[in-house]
């Protein structure tokens, strides 16, 4: 009964309005102990689940620390950084960025990118900030057009370049498909022959990149002389 003395300890520092972080802490301390344990044991055994499962702890950490920088003004620091580039267009930047993340999806490394890791914060306002440099303040039409070409980018690079990593998930579903068809192929072949298919993506999906600056353009020219003959 003794070890449930964590779980009053919980309850009670809920109530009082402690730090959370504080108010675990000591009862997996409290529980330790009651449990006969050491109070070195104890942080020890504290100290264990902790590294055990850090991978969960690492999820809560990176989100609020991005929430942190979007409130701080990371979407507003990229726009100015881009603004400094005078040959910077939107689909310019989702072209450099699918390049990007479709090589480091090849190699395996498909946690480098993501929506809201980088296109959200990142890429989408960097895009945005290039095309307002280039041609004033957007209608929300054309931004959200570009903040949709942008996760496009992202879907498209993700998709045909992570079939290329031999130890991925798509790979193994693909040969299992094919052996319940009778047709026998190790996961080297199904990865080189991925290889035509991700650089046939690139060149379709980097000429509509590159094709929506001119979108962009027209879009914008249209408006212009629609409020111009009101």
């Amino acid at each position: 009964m003794l070890t449930f003395l964590g779980v009053v300890v919980v309850v009670v520092g809920f109530i009082a309005r402690i730090h959370p972080l504080l108010v675990v802490a000591a009862a997996a301390l409290v529980t330790s102990l009651s449990a006969g344990m050491s109070l070195v044991e104890g942080i020890s055994a504290l100290g264990k689940a902790f590294n055990d499962n850090r991978y969960v702890s690492l999820v809560w950490l990176v989100l609020p620390v991005i929430g942190l920088l979007e409130r701080s003004g990371l979407q507003e620091r990229a726009r100015a950084l881009i603004s400094r580039v005078k040959t910077a267009t939107a689909g310019r930047i989702l072209l450099a960025y699918f390049v990007v993340r479709q090589l480091s999806a090849a190699l395996g490394l498909t946690s480098l990118g993501g929506h809201a890791q980088m296109v959200r914060p990142l890429i989408a306002p960097m895009a945005e900030g290039a095309a307002e440099n280039r041609h004033g303040p957007l209608p929300d039409r054309t931004r959200w057009r570009i903040r949709a070409s942008a996760a496009a980018a992202d879907n498209v690079a993700l998709f045909f370049g992570e079939d290329i990593f031999l130890a991925v998930a798509s790979i193994l579903i693909i040969k299992a498909f094919l052996e319940q068809n009778g047709i026998l192929l190790e996961p080297l072949q199904l990865s080189i022959w991925a290889i035509p298919t991700a650089v046939l993506a690139l060149l379709i999906h980097g000429t509509r990149l590159l094709l929506l600056d001119r979108r962009i353009h027209r879009e914008l020219a249209r408006a212009g002389a629609g409020k111009a003959a009101e």
